[in-house]
């Protein structure tokens, strides 16, 4: 199998949501809560973990959110997530530091939360039609997030 890089890779795959969504039905909402919560937590520790230049401490966040991003069809972090956790095993198998992840681990975050505006809009329609807060100035999603409009 050819591994695909993960910037090439959809941030979410509709299809997977849907049955993940079937599947889990009116727990969906709480589900995507914990995953949240999860979320943070996980890349907290692969931030911390790798200022620590530990390989050992990427291994077990990185995995918890390989696995709980592919759920929901969030399968660019999941393959980020999957590249921290397969280089920082081999990096504790070499007895290596896990420097060449930082790009990765520079953009898990923004690419959780990314993923996670996405998913929020998939579970609620009604947000996407509320303005959004960035400080003091207030966008509506036609004016483009980030960006002084």
């Amino acid at each position: 199998m050819v591994q695909v890089p993960h910037q090439d890779t959809d941030l979410v795959n509709w299809s997977e949501l849907a049955r993940t969504r079937g599947e889990l039905g009116t727990a969906f909402l709480r589900i995507l809560g914990y995953f949240r919560e999860d979320g943070v937590k996980s890349i907290a520790a692969v931030e911390e973990a790798f200022r620590a230049r530990n390989a050992a401490a990427l291994v077990v966040p990185a995995h918890t959110l390989k696995g709980e991003s592919a759920q929901f069809g969030a399968y660019r972090l999941s393959a980020m997530s999957e590249e921290i956790e397969m280089t920082a095993r081999r990096c504790v198998e070499t007895h290596e530091s896990p420097d060449e992840l930082i790009e990765t681990i520079v953009a898990l975050r923004p690419c959780f939360t990314e993923t996670l505006a996405l998913l929020d809009r998939d579970a609620n329609p009604l947000v996407a039609r509320r303005p959004v807060t960035f400080g003091r100035r207030v966008e509506t999603p036609t004016q483009g997030f980030g960006r002084a409009g």
